[in-house]
């Protein structure tokens, strides 16, 4: 007779090894791949970039200042001056 016997090894599936061993390791890797999407997204909706190692928020103070005096929106003297104020 062919096929599965009571006496051989049973159907392959029944042995316990590669389908339950390749379906958590698809598991593990659907996750840490969602996981890194939502970090992803996290990190990119609060408006933050990334400069060297460090993140910052996109424009400090001291950033804003720096432009407006660049652009001639502000002099010299009223740069200096704000500039101490924000140093304190």
């Amino acid at each position: 007779m062919y096929g599965y016997s009571h006496y051989g090894y049973g159907h392959p599936m029944m042995w316990g090894g590669e389908p339950h061993f390749m379906g958590g390791i698809l598991a593990v890797v659907v996750t840490i791949i969602l996981a890194a999407l939502i970090i992803s997204l996290v990190r990119s909706s609060h408006g933050m970039r990334g400069k060297g190692t460090h993140w910052h928020m996109s424009n400090s103070a001291m950033d804003i200042l720096k432009e407006r005096y660049a652009k001639g929106e502000i002099d010299k003297a009223e740069f200096e001056e704000k500039k101490k104020d924000l140093e304190k």
